[in-house]
């Protein structure tokens, strides 16, 4: 089997295998789950993706399963329960960007159907065209931060390499950066 560089040196069962394996560059339909991929990108700010990978369920947990509505009905006593849990990463701009940005996405649904929508009507973009857009609408979004975002869920490419067993299988499932015009939903 050929694979990525980077992932050579993990062993079958690590986080970083089964998510290169799994989830890594692959796209996703569902708003709560890109929802859950943009907070978790945001989250690894300054830190090794390890350490998100290796808190992933507690996110998914403290934030409940990532559900928009609960998220951007966050109140006061919330954030306090974030900013205490030592399961996830405990930093207040994280945070504050994760309830504001689940206001954002429930204000994009209203618009344009779902978040996914709102992310095909803009591809094909180009990085710094993508930044641009989130920076207009969400926090704590950065190059970096998007470009991950977008390489992870299908809209940029750069996850896998040609040679990469995981590439082959991705082909499969036709992410967004190889489809050439704009086109509706799944």
């Amino acid at each position: 089997m050929s694979y990525c560089n980077f992932i050579l040196t993990t062993t079958e069962d690590s986080v970083h295998r089964i998510y290169h394996d799994t989830e890594y560059g692959f796209p996703i339909y569902d708003d709560n789950l890109l929802f859950a991929r943009l907070v978790l990108e945001i989250n690894q700010a300054g830190l090794s993706w390890t350490t998100i990978l290796n808190k992933k369920e507690n996110f998914f947990k403290a934030y409940h399963q990532f559900n928009i509505k609960k998220v951007a009905a966050y109140k006061d006593a919330d954030r306090e329960r974030l900013l205490n849990d030592a399961g996830i990463i405990r930093n207040r701009l994280k945070v504050e960007a994760a309830i504001h940005n689940a206001n954002q996405i429930l204000q994009i649904q209203k618009q344009e159907g779902s978040f996914y929508n709102w992310l095909v009507k803009y591809h094909p973009s180009t990085k710094e065209e993508w930044v641009k857009i989130f920076k207009k609408q969400f926090k704590f979004t950065g190059g970096e931060i998007v470009n991950e975002f977008l390489m992870s869920t299908g809209f940029l490419p750069g996850a896998h390499h040609e040679n990469c067993t995981v590439f082959k299988k991705l082909k499969k499932e036709k992410p967004m950066w190889m489809q050439n015009k704009k086109s509706g939903t799944r």
